[in-house]
């Protein structure tokens, strides 16, 4: 077989520049400037006014270029088989109808060059390619032609007639800014003397240094380095709008400081708080303008760790130490008085990192130090990070702090983790997908994805395994417990944090004690003075000398499982570990009918699995036959999902467990679809049938099944229904849009579906989604809409059917002539006689009688 990466040379250009031609709109003399700015988007055959192409041709363009490609490779040489060939082909036009929704300018996309603009391409394609099947043969083969095509592409740009004109337009903005930053520049810096514009270089180089390369832990060589400016991930800070109905205020947590000037930003353990601080004092110390944050420009960051500076016995440090209470190896040539001329300037960029990580009766005075010091030197830039429970709300509001808290991850930011912590590991890239690939399925690894220090464990666990994952439950966070317990902070150097050394074991015992309790009362936290008291009665027990106080500490700062959600409380980081930790407790301590009593409550769900799994099998199979015995729906199916956690069962308890549930499995009618989806919750998806081999009755039963539960593992479990013959069946798919993450369902299901299937849009999202797959022919809008909506965002010459909840009272139907090939129109609300007839000669327009009005 021929080697994928070569076979986007072999295709001529003769062959690729009119294919690609096809995408755009014609030319037009001129800069285009009454157009500005000129969106690729705008350039698009087939989204922007004037259309030459439908989406449906994008497909035909991706299927000539493989088609070529494969011809090129000869017949003994093709790189991939012609099953696969179709899924490069969707793949590939997926890709290209990206280009309908990219709005960055065509000079922008050539500075990007065809590598950076193909991946572009794949991101606001709105998946990742593993999302079609491809093997590794088959994704190097579509990363080619995709290559291939942005070559062209960008070639076309750069022969536009515009795109000269354009370029000498983006010049003189490049100028603009740069004036605009020279402005801010003279405005922020007075006149210095030699030695402190001299002493200002090196420190800045000293932070880019120090500062530009993130650690790593989990690795089989124990730490790596990151350059920052590839491992830096961007998230979200969000504060909660107070008042009646406010929802929360969300912004990306580098531009918290362009919101605000003083910032308490809270986030638990591993959510990028350190990070964060890194890569805005790199930023602020690089002295490039083409980072876009202007509040940066002309300003010397301070990066200030609490552990560090506030050493037992001493006090805080005033300006002028600052360099040296962190050991800055330049503190020595640091010129008199300059830290208090920066500030006194408001040019300062003060980074005071983890005020969790000291004693909490020191907390009072880091207060009173910062209070004084934002008074002092008003106009600077604040970013102090805590954990959340380490200082109570309002901490510093009275210092004119603005609260926000780090959020979890989102899935493509568990996506971009991922391929870069390969990326760097040294890893393949289908390694990376194959993670990718688990995690997106199995509900417990989505659980535990949530910030960079789970998806590091996730990724070191799976490297560790040479590409996969422990395949139950109970290996899988035992393997995890170990990595945080133990390898995390020995990597990091800190064997005895805090003076207190717990042996993994202990703090496992100590761990399931907390957790027990938690479930036991029905609570998901508790007080800090329980918690002491239940370390208190086990330390007899136990081989430790320190107090329960040092322990509790410990365990809150250092295992990655506790945290303190307000002061004075205590909770489990996920609740995937305290229902393991917990139920382990249960097992040993014997509690099995606590366990069976609560088995029809859903927090107690994971514990009686994971008790199953941990128990012996003669427990393991009495647990099952008496879930079985309770003779509810919930009972049948909790059993049966347990099956596969117990090591070894009994055929006769196999037997009684399995016919238990064949009553209920696969459900028989849309009611029973509901009240399995409900009475089961997601262990329903491992008992629910295949699609291969089902009837069309019956897949349309389980297709609803899944769809009432709207987790992404539901998500995955239907992609095997999308190339289902039954019509039934793809239009139950089609109406189950509304359950999930619309941009997801669309990319994974309605993509794969006939278009004639009917789907129902709420908004301009929807709308949104629907376009960004090219579009569809049978759309139900419901509730009011604007007419400049409809006919911006839907694909004209895809739509065949549609129908109105609403007839618009300004437009009337008239506007319904932009689309060509639209046959059916059917209006749920009256519409005279008069605005009916606006309606276009070749629709039949279906309008309620008039007693229904």
């Amino acid at each position: 077989m021929v080697e994928a990466t070569t076979l986007g040379a072999r295709i001529a250009s003769g062959v690729v520049v009119p294919l690609i031609k096809k995408l755009f709109v014609a030319d037009q003399p001129g800069a285009a400037l009454v157009d500005k700015p000129v969106r690729i988007s705008a350039l698009i055959s087939f989204s922007g006014e004037k259309r030459s192409v439908t989406p449906k041709d994008v497909e035909k363009v991706a299927d000539e270029l493989v088609r070529r490609a494969l011809k090129a490779a000869g017949p003994h040489e093709q790189p991939v088989d012609p099953a696969e060939a179709l899924a490069v082909r969707n793949a590939l036009a997926h890709s290209l109808a990206a280009l309908g929704t990219i709005t960055i300018e065509d000079v922008e996309a050539v500075s990007m060059g065809p590598e950076g603009f193909a991946n572009l391409l794949r991101s606001n394609a709105g998946t990742v390619i593993i999302s079609f099947g491809l093997s590794a043969s088959g994704e190097l083969f579509y990363e080619r032609l995709l290559h291939t095509a942005c070559l062209h592409i960008l070639n076309f740009f750069t022969r536009r007639s515009t795109y000269i004109a354009r370029q000498l337009t983006v010049n003189t903005q490049q100028l603009a800014r740069l004036v605009q930053a020279i402005d801010i520049l003279l405005d922020r810096l007075p006149s210095q003397t030699a030695e402190d514009a001299a002493f200002e270089d090196r420190y800045a180089t000293h932070i880019a240094q120090r500062h530009g390369t993130l650690t790593i832990y989990g690795l089989d060589a124990g730490t790596s380095e990151w350059p920052l400016d590839t491992a830096y991930l961007s998230l979200e800070a969000t504060r909660e709008r107070t008042g009646p109905g406010g929802s929360g205020l969300h912004v990306p947590a580098e531009q918290v400081l362009a919101q605000h000037d003083q910032v308490l930003l809270r986030g638990v353990a591993g959510s990028g708080k350190t990070t964060l601080v890194q890569w805005l004092a790199v930023t602020a110390a690089s002295r490039t303008y083409e980072h876009g944050l202007t509040h940066l420009i002309g300003r010397v960051p301070f990066v200030l760790p609490m552990r560090r500076i506030l050493r037992p016995g001493a006090e805080l440090p005033i300006p002028g130490d600052f360099l040296k209470a962190v050991a800055c190896p330049v503190a020595g040539d640091q010129p008199a008085g300059w830290v208090d001329r920066v500030l006194r300037a408001r040019r300062g960029v003060l980074l005071v990192d983890g005020i969790d990580e000291i004693a909490g009766e020191r907390r009072e005075s880091a207060r009173r130090w910062l209070r004084e010091l934002a008074r002092t030197f008003p106009g600077n830039l604040w970013l102090v990070t805590s954990r959340p429970s380490a200082v109570p709300e309002r901490w510093l509001t009275a210092a004119g702090f603005n609260e926000l808290t780090l959020s979890p991850m989102a899935r493509h930011d568990v996506a971009t983790f991922v391929r870069r912590w390969h990326h760097a590991a040294g890893a393949d890239e289908p390694t990376g997908a194959s993670l990718l690939q688990a995690v997106r399925t199995t509900a417990e690894l989505n659980r535990l994805a949530t910030n960079p220090l789970m998806c590091g464990m996730l990724c070191a666990l799976h490297r560790d395994r040479n590409g996969f994952l422990p395949q139950d439950r109970k290996s899988l966070y035992e393997a995890a417990l170990s990595m945080l317990l133990e390898r995390r902070d020995r990597e990091r150097g800190l064997d005895d944090p805090g003076g207190v050394r717990i042996p993994y074991a202990t703090q496992i015992q100590l761990l399931q004690r907390l957790a027990w309790w938690l479930i036991r009362n029905s609570r998901s936290e508790m007080d800090r003075s329980d918690a002491l008291h239940i370390i208190t009665q086990a330390l007899p027990s136990l081989n430790l000398s320190s107090e329960a106080e040092e322990i509790y500490t410990s365990l809150l700062l250092r295992s990655g499982l506790l945290r303190e959600p307000a002061d004075g409380r205590v909770d489990f980081l996920h609740r995937t570990f305290q229902d393991y930790l917990g139920s382990r407790l249960a097992v040993q301590e014997l509690d099995f009918d606590l366990l069976l009593n609560n088995a029809d409550k859903d927090e107690w769900e994971d514990v009686v699995l994971l008790a199953i799994a941990h128990a012996r099998p003669k427990e393991a199979g009495q647990m099952l036959r008496r879930l079985v015995e309770q003779g509810t729906p919930r009972g049948k199916l909790l059993a049966a999902a347990g099956l596969p956690y117990a090591a070894e069962v009994a055929p006769a308890i196999r037997s009684f467990v399995e016919v238990g549930v064949q009553l209920l499995v696969p459900p028989g009618s849309s009611a029973e679809a509901e009240e399995l989806a409900r009475a089961g919750g997601e262990l329903v998806l491992s008992l629910l049938p295949a699609a291969e081999g089902l009837d069309d009755f019956a897949a349309r039963h389980v297709v609803r099944t899944a769809s009432e539960l709207g987790s992404e593992s539901a998500l995955h479990f239907l992609t095997q229904f999308r190339e289902h013959p039954s019509m039934d069946v793809q239009r139950t798919l089609a109406a189950c849009w509304p359950h999930f993450e619309r941009e997801l369902y669309a990319v994974e299901i309605l993509a794969h579906l006939p278009r004639q299937a009917r789907v129902t849009v709420r908004d301009t999202d929807d709308l949104r989604a629907l376009r960004s797959i090219g579009g569809w022919a049978d759309i139900q809008v419901v509730g009011a809409y604007r007419v400049e909506d409809l006919t911006e965002l839907i694909v004209r010459e895809r739509l065949i059917r549609l129908g109105l909840e609403a007839s618009h009272p300004v437009e009337g139907l008239a506007w319904l002539s932009a689309f060509p090939n639209l046959k059916r129109v059917h209006v749920t609300s009256e519409v005279s006689e008069a605005v009916a007839q606006q309606a276009p000669d070749q629709i039949e327009l279906i309008t309620p009688p008039p007693w229904r009005s």
